[in-house]
């Protein structure tokens, strides 16, 4: 008897034994994928190729421009030769629009090239350009007092931003400057902007018709200056002409032209502005997915807006995090083939225009939504992430916990988390899901004075990138999509119930809670693209 409960017992020792080095590979096989993404990402980085690419050779991605199909077909063709099914996903019409060259030369008194660019969609000079006068709208007292001054700008240009009292941003006067200076300076400002304004209301035009104004009256032009509030960098958007050129120029440039003009100077400026009308054209979401082996009808999905406006080069918003969740795919394609769910990429067209894309997404791909474990989404400049929030999602805190803990310290240490948070309400293409009642999650960025220097302007450029905390956000990404894939239990999409008022994060002040967001139709058809 013994002996026979002796051979058991060296039975199940060799049995399970046997079992262990079984269970210790799958621990390491799943160390390893982490291991694997960390050391790919820290020794065989693509993101400076990716970059250069995008930003240096395609450019700025504004919708309805031949380089933002450039950029379709390039990502698309990045992914195949990944191995990674790639495919375009039309969702609308565009006003198809390509920008020229833009030069702008003040001839009188002096000689001088100015800063400046066309605006998106404006209307083309000639190849000659046009040289006229500048004029400025004057005080005035009336709508009769606008209308009578309207006679008077046949011929001319028209400048249309306000002036600004100084080129230097504030960061500058608070180091600099005497407290009393610095107070003077703002009140000095305040006060040109409130008497600007004002006047701007009586004439009696709003924002979106007194250019139409302009146009009927005979100007040939119009100069603007939407300036940043920092060094050499103005905002970029869309012209707001019909039949005349809009340029932007840079604020050093275009406060010198007011004051000739306050002064009596009479300017004379000469704008090559040319562009090209492509008429109506389609417009994509880029698509690719790693396909799930175990629930390959449900989804973990890496987002970024595609598109950009075209003052730069669009690096920071959002070349910086396509780029970057173009990086984790190639990674998770390499280390982890053949993931528990599927991985899918959207890399969405018309952000700039209200997250039209990613709302087109939505709308026409319900099972997919549906199915979502989690949206991982990244829009907001080059820095590492900072800020995690679970988006109103009550029990956000658990899953995003769980897969939080096997992304390295050196990673995490540097991030903010606010369970279960507040839902995001249209800042970026994350809401989109959310308002569908998708976990989605805004992987948030530290700021590198995005808002002043590249959110939407002239400098929005390759050298801005940090390289450093782009890997940071590639290692944190690939962790948080893998442990997703893998969780055994799905996220709960459970909504925490709503506070009647919360605080603004920027402001400090309490404002109304807006209520979960609600699902918006997409623009499908951005022809007038006004």
């Amino acid at each position: 008897m013994k002996n026979l409960l002796h051979i058991i017992f060296l039975l199940f020792f060799l049995i399970t034994s046997a079992q262990r080095p079984s269970q210790s590979a799958a621990a390491n096989s799943v160390d390893s994928v982490i291991e694997n993404i960390i050391d790919e990402v820290n020794n065989s980085s693509q993101l400076e190729n990716l970059a250069h690419e995008l930003f240096d050779v395609i450019g700025p991605r504004l919708v309805g421009t031949p380089q933002m199909k450039n950029a379709h077909d390039w990502a698309v063709n990045k992914y195949t030769n990944w191995g990674i099914n790639s495919y375009l996903h039309q969702w609308g019409v565009w006003r198809g629009w390509e920008r020229g060259i833009t030069h702008i030369d003040m001839l009188e008194p002096r000689l001088r090239t100015l800063n400046g660019r066309q605006l998106a969609w404006s209307p083309s000079t000639s190849k000659k350009g046009i040289t006229a006068e500048v004029t400025k709208v004057p005080e005035i007292n009336s709508k009769e007092d606008f209308e009578q001054w309207l006679k008077s700008i046949k011929g001319k240009f028209v400048m249309v931003s306000q002036n600004q009292i100084t080129g230097r941003p504030d960061y500058q006067w608070e180091e600099y400057a005497t407290p009393e200076s610095f107070e003077k300076m703002k009140e000095g400002r305040d006060k040109i902007s409130e008497k600007w304004y004002a006047n701007f209301r009586k004439t009696g035009y709003g924002y979106r018709d007194i250019n139409k104004a302009f146009e009927d009256a005979g100007a040939v032009g119009l100069i603007s200056s939407n300036w940043s509030r920092a060094f050499g960098a103005n905002k970029v958007f869309s012209a707001r002409t019909d039949k005349i050129p809009n340029v932007d120029v840079n604020l050093e440039d275009y406060t010198m032209l007011y004051r000739m003009v306050e002064n009596g100077t009479n300017p004379k400026v000469k704008i090559v502005a040319t562009s090209k009308e492509h008429g109506e054209v389609p417009t994509w979401n880029t698509l690719a997915e790693i396909k799930g082996v175990e629930k390959p009808d449900e989804y973990v999905i890496l987002s970024a807006h595609f598109d950009s406006w075209d003052g730069g080069t669009g690096t920071t918003d959002n070349g910086t995090g396509t780029i970057v969740m173009m990086e984790v795919m190639r990674i998770l394609k390499k280390y982890y083939p053949n993931p528990k769910r599927t991985i899918m990429v959207g890399h969405w067209g018309s952000e700039e225009q209200g997250l039209n894309g990613s709302r087109a997404f939505v709308e026409d791909y319900p099972k997919i939504v549906e199915n979502t474990q989690a949206v991982f989404n990244q829009d907001n400049g080059t820095g590492r992430v900072v800020n995690l929030s679970g988006q109103g999602f009550l029990h956000s805190y658990e899953y995003i916990s769980n897969w939080l803990s096997a992304v390295p310290q050196n990673v995490t240490k540097h991030i903010e988390t606010d369970f279960p948070g507040m839902p995001g309400g249209g800042g970026s293409d994350y809401a989109s899901f959310v308002a569908a009642g998708v976990p989605a999650f805004s992987l948030s960025s530290l700021d590198w004075s995005y808002f002043n220097y590249t959110w939407h302007t002239n400098l929005d450029t390759y050298d801005k990138i940090v390289f450093d905390d782009l890997k940071n956000n590639v290692i944190l990404t690939a962790i948080l999509a893998y442990k997703a894939s893998e969780d055994e239990d799905e996220a709960s999409r459970e909504r925490r119930v709503l506070p009647k008022s919360t605080v603004n994060p920027r402001t400090g002040r309490p404002m109304r809670s807006r209520g979960w967001p609600s699902i918006r139709k997409p623009n499908r058809d951005g022809t007038s693209s006004k």
